[in-house]
């Protein structure tokens, strides 16, 4: 009599892995004009919004609002065309909100927000006028251009194409990519990016907040790019930029990108 096959553990894999998550920082619990703000942002950045995974931030708030009105918020999100995930760690009141909500809260979440100049993902204060979308800066060079080392010690490398849909993470370290990265492909790096082709995606760099990592581009003709939390997107890439080798790095609040030279 052959024995029977135990597949008690066949019906899946569960790993925790690197991911990208955008935060939604709210300012003012008013569900209407947080979706006005965020269905702007995902006319600005389709590719980069649209669908984009969100956890609420509610910190922020002189007081936690009742279970309707944030019920009302994450509608806003979904209406808006986003995806909201969960709540970002608070106070204990947060933690039994999000129990109550059926959410998961983020406890290790780390919100990187937009500079100053580029505002924040959040509702305008009333009878402002909205803040226009931020641009692209091609600022001239304010310090000595490092070179691209070429070898970083505990680098991770990646050679070869990384393809639309696929994400690159280096954790605790700086980031080697060897091959273009193509529209809607991601690398990211807890330290710098050095990309030795085409950058067609979107690169983050210093991940876990350090303001002194930098990116370097070979063939610059991003989506995106991301220090720290502080990106600048790219509908058009600016003439004295496109197919440029330039480098990418943080002045204060300000993300700057210049040719190489």
């Amino acid at each position: 009599m052959n024995a029977k096959m135990d597949t008690t553990h066949d019906a899946c894999d569960l790993r925790f892995g690197q991911v990208g998550i955008a935060c939604v920082r709210v300012r003012r619990p008013d569900a209407a004009a947080l979706c006005e703000e965020l269905e702007r942002r995902v006319r600005a950045a389709p590719q980069l919004f649209s669908r984009a995974a969100v956890v609420l931030d509610l910190s922020h708030l002189l007081n936690l609002p009742d279970d309707g009105t944030v019920d009302a918020l994450l509608e806003a999100v979904r209406s808006a065309g986003m995806l909201p995930v969960g709540l970002a760690y608070g106070t204990s009141a947060t933690e039994a909100l999000a129990q109550r909500m059926g959410l998961p809260l983020i406890a290790k979440f780390r919100a990187a927000y937009e500079p100053a100049d580029g505002g924040s993902i959040a509702p305008p204060t009333p009878n402002a006028a909205p803040a226009a979308e931020p641009k692209p800066v091609a600022a001239p060079v304010r310090e000595p251009v490092l070179a691209p080392p070429t070898g970083v010690t505990g680098a991770q490398h990646h050679d070869g194409a990384v393809r639309s849909g696929q994400q690159v993470y280096a954790r605790d370290r700086d980031l080697i990519v060897i091959g273009t990265i193509a529209n809607g492909a991601e690398v990211i790096a807890d330290g710098s990016i050095h990309i030795y082709g085409a950058l067609k995606g979107r690169a983050m760099a210093g991940a876990q907040g350090d303001v002194k990592a930098r990116i370097f581009v070979s063939d610059f003709r991003a989506e995106l790019v991301a220090i720290a939390g502080h990106y600048r997107v790219f509908e058009q890439i600016p003439k004295d930029l496109e197919g440029q080798s330039v480098q990418c790095w943080l002045d204060g609040d300000k993300l700057l990108i210049a040719p190489l030279k």
